[in-house]
């Protein structure tokens, strides 16, 4: 049996359960491999005291520190975060803590390497629990870790260093992997893993049925995703100006959502902005496949996840030149790749409402990215990495 440590600072819990499902799933499923034992370290940073009493952090004290989660043995330890210190120490904070717990983990458990599922803070603190525990580390790099962390002046050299260090590499898209390459991290070291879609979950409704049911009878765009500057979601309100007679639902939740919404009354489209809060898989897929497009115009991505699901749902998509956007859109059969402006983005929109592609070829795009598929290429992986 292969015993795998996976470390995640980005894996649900019961205070954030929609908090990186694309991780929950993909640990889900490389821990349902038959020649595969798991076990999930899923640290949580906490200010120090009286910060830590803040109602942002208050819902963190009463997760246990240690639980079964969707069948999956993961443990929950805190570590420091110190505010204003652009996470500089983070990722010292983080192996301090876990490696005594990796220490007893240890003597039950005699992993054989450490699955770090986000490159910072997760990648620097598991090359040097790697280093400690004499076992080798695999860095995935998922697109907001590469892009901001490393270039943040604070931990930029710290994620240099990680990609140098780690054992292998693995990056969500070949356009993600040309990043990495550009920070200094050798190519030859650097796996391209696509991530997977559910495509029993995400598939094609009758879409009149489905907008029916959400009580919407005109075009419908959605866009999938965290409400904050990067994802564009201003710019779709803008385009909505050429768009009159179309809906926008935005779907997710975050801090730019009260100036969303002030944008939305401002520019005379609030009775046309439906904002749905954070969904469940179900409902995000049920949005999905009642939309006529889904339009996500962010300014970097890994591979969003919102446009596989979008398309196995036989739902074109509207999308800017980020990360691996080319290797999901080869041509336009499924949608649009366009600047990332209003003017650009509602003429794709427009086109696709006149002209729409067929949900098949919408499908037919997704089923390049299943979760079997991502679970065999990562076993793979680990094998290559413990010479197994």
């Amino acid at each position: 049996m292969l015993r795998v440590l996976t470390l995640s600072t980005l894996f649900p819990d019961a205070a954030r359960p929609r908090f990186g499902p694309f991780v929950e799933r993909q640990t889900l499923g490389i821990a349902a491999h038959p020649d595969v034992e798991l076990k999930v370290i899923a640290p949580i940073g906490v200010p120090p005291w009286p910060i830590s009493c803040h109602a942002h952090y208050r819902a963190f004290n009463a997760l246990p520190a240690r639980e079964t989660w969707q069948g999956l043995d993961i443990f929950r330890p805190r570590f420091t975060h110190i505010p204003a210190t652009a996470g500089r120490f983070d990722a010292d904070a983080l192996a301090r803590r876990i490696t005594p717990l990796l220490a007893e983990i240890r003597k039950d458990f005699p992993f054989d390497l450490i699955d770090a599922e986000f490159f910072f803070p997760d990648g620097p603190a598991a090359v040097r629990l790697g280093q400690h525990f004499g076992v080798p580390v695999s860095i995935k790099a998922r697109g907001a870790d590469i892009h901001f962390w490393g270039s943040n002046p604070a931990t930029a050299q710290q994620v240099r260093e990680a990609g140098c260090k780690a054992d292998g590499l693995l990056s969500v898209s070949q356009a993600l992997k040309d990043d990495m390459v550009a920070l200094g991290i050798d190519e030859a070291r650097i796996r391209v893993h696509y991530t997977g879609v559910d495509l029993a979950r995400f598939n094609p409704l009758d879409r009149a049925q489905a907008k029916t049911s959400l009580g919407i009878n005109c075009p419908l765009i959605t866009s999938v995703g965290a409400l904050i500057p990067r994802k564009g979601q201003s710019i779709l309100i803008d385009a909505l100006q050429h768009l009159p007679d179309a809906t926008l639902a935005l779907i997710g939740q975050g801090e730019s959502r009260d100036q969303l919404e002030e944008q939305a009354r401002l520019q005379g489209v609030a009775d046309r902005v439906i904002f749905t809060g954070p969904l469940d898989h179900d409902a995000i897929a049920h949005w999905l496949a009642a939309a006529d497009v889904m339009a996500l115009l962010s300014a970097s991505e890994g591979l969003a996840n919102a446009w596989v699901e979008a398309l196995a749902c036989g739902t074109p998509i509207v999308i800017t030149e980020a990360g691996g956007a080319r290797e999901v859109l080869q041509d336009e059969s499924a949608g649009r790749i366009v600047t990332r402006t209003a003017a650009a983005s509602a003429a794709a929109i427009a086109a696709i409402l006149n002209n729409p592609p067929a949900p098949s070829a919408c499908r037919a795009v997704a089923e390049r990215f299943t979760w079997p598929r991502n679970t065999e290429a990562l076993y793979e992986h680990f094998l290559l990495l413990t010479g197994k």
